[in-house]
């Protein structure tokens, strides 16, 4: 008789096998906000210890909604919004040395700096502090120098990546 061979399968398991996550309450969500559904490879939200930004919906430009992080909860659906591009705005970085103000890029080939009021929106904001343009085509992304300020990076589908010292420009920043 011949022994019939068998292979051992020896499953790992997992080192999260005991960890175990609760939903958040419905008081600390936010609620009724209008996403885009842009297919662009990005977060389209920047988070920060003061706001939360997310990219929303519209029609006829970029839009992105800026709420402190006290206002958890129902979302009115004309909430006051950041409005200047002219194209969708593909992503958000807030600056990391300043919580008041964000970076936005969008199809129309710029890329824009906000200054966020303390208490959050109160109107739509359309006044940028700064307009940074270089880009022939879309900018898609962008991202802030972690330890030195006001130097912000942005890549394009132009094949650029252009650095941007927005505080050489005074009385700005």
């Amino acid at each position: 008789m011949s022994a019939i061979p068998t292979m051992a399968f020896k499953l790992r398991s997992s080192k999260f096998r005991h960890v175990y996550g609760a939903p958040a309450k419905k008081n600390q969500c936010y609620e009724c906000i209008n996403i885009t559904k842009n297919a662009h490879d990005s977060d389209f939200c920047a988070v920060n210890p003061k706001f939360l930004a997310v990219v929303t919906e519209c029609a006829g430009g970029g839009s992105f909604l800026v709420l402190p992080l006290e206002w958890t909860g129902r979302q009115e659906i004309n909430s006051p919004k950041v409005i200047g591009h002219r194209g969708v705005v593909l992503d958000l970085k807030w600056n990391p040395f300043n919580d008041n103000i964000i970076a936005s890029c969008s199809e129309d080939c710029t890329v824009k700096l906000w200054l966020i009021p303390d208490g959050g929106l109160r109107i739509n904001l359309s006044d940028w502090i700064m307009d940074l343009h270089g880009h022939e085509r879309r900018v898609a992304s962008l991202e802030w120098h972690p330890t030195a300020e006001n130097i912000l990076l942005s890549a394009g589908f132009d094949y650029k990546v252009i650095k941007y010292v927005p505080s050489l420009v005074p009385g700005l920043l």
